[in-house]
């Protein structure tokens, strides 16, 4: 990857980070999947006054809907989904090493569907020490969160599974701007998640008063979904589907990061060694250092 495909990584790596802090402020009084829908709806709202103002044309997905149905499902109904459920009966440290196999399943479906990313010892030892650096960065949450039953691990695990496919299918829309991109996909979801939020819950379940509620809810949608989507598929584009996978590993380090920051909670010796790892292992996955 190019030294600006290393700073798109990194920064979306901070933004997705930095939706769980803001995600927790918000779930206390919207419903997780309300939530869901509140964030991609406004999200591509946004993305499409970006347009008009810009003068893009939104055309290229009016030709494409099934695509960017496709694509919505994969990348958000499906994998929200199952981790909303899978997440009932775990731990969320267990389930955030689990969503860090991202990168794994990535390769294996990448190397599986694609002629240029194969399989190569670097990638699979740098994403191996990755999963062992998010898994310890978890540390004590992970111990406490190993129970629960199979189909719940398994979910999660889908979640992950779901989200490689998505990344290897976002490859077929170089041809598109990653702006328009974007939309069309949280467009997509939006379409698809309103009926169900409609059916699931009242009106009163998923309105709230609140302004600190809704400004993280602002912040969710425009900064770790807008602007964020367009960092993904531009990455997608650019450096390919498994080194835009590689984000996952990243996710966590930034919100323990943004916690110590923001919440005054201290670093432990074991996350500074899980941050060590995943360092170690993107820098694994780059290969130019090693080749020098």
């Amino acid at each position: 990857m190019s030294a600006g495909d290393w700073g798109q990584l990194l920064l979306l790596g901070f933004l997705w980070g930095g939706s769980f802090f803001f995600a927790r402020i918000a779930v206390a009084q919207i419903p997780p999947l309300a939530l869901v829908l509140y964030r991609v709806s406004i999200a591509a709202l946004v993305l499409h006054l970006w347009l008009g103002l810009r003068g893009i044309s939104f055309a290229p997905v009016l030709d494409r809907p099934g695509s960017f149905l496709v694509l919505a499902l994969l990348n958000n109904v499906i994998p929200f989904s199952l981790i909303f459920s899978g997440q009932t009966q775990i731990g969320a440290g267990l389930a955030s090493v689990f969503y860090a196999t991202t990168p794994l399943w990535t390769i294996l479906v990448a190397n599986l569907l694609t002629s240029d990313e194969k399989l190569s010892a670097a990638k699979l030892a740098g994403v191996a020490l990755g999963m062992a650096g998010a898994a310890i960065m978890i540390g004590p949450g992970l111990l406490s969160g190993l129970g629960g039953p199979a189909w719940a691990k398994l979910a999660v695990i889908g979640a992950a599974i779901s989200y490689a496919f998505a990344v290897v299918y976002a490859k077929r829309f170089k041809d598109i701007k990653p702006t328009v991109v974007a939309t069309g996909q949280l467009t997509a979801t939006a379409i698809l998640m309103a009926p169900i939020v409609f059916f699931l819950y009242s009106p009163e379940q998923i309105v709230t008063s609140s302004i600190p509620i809704w400004t993280a809810i602002l912040v969710l949608a425009v900064f770790t979904t807008a602007f964020a989507f367009i960092l993904y598929f531009n990455l997608i584009a650019s450096a390919g589907a498994t080194n835009a996978s590689l984000v996952t590993l990243l996710v966590p380090l930034s919100a323990i990061m943004l916690g110590a920051v923001f919440l005054g909670e201290r670093l432990k010796p074991f996350e500074l060694f899980g941050m060590i790892l995943i360092m170690t292992s993107l820098v694994m996955m780059d290969g130019r250092l090693l080749r020098r």
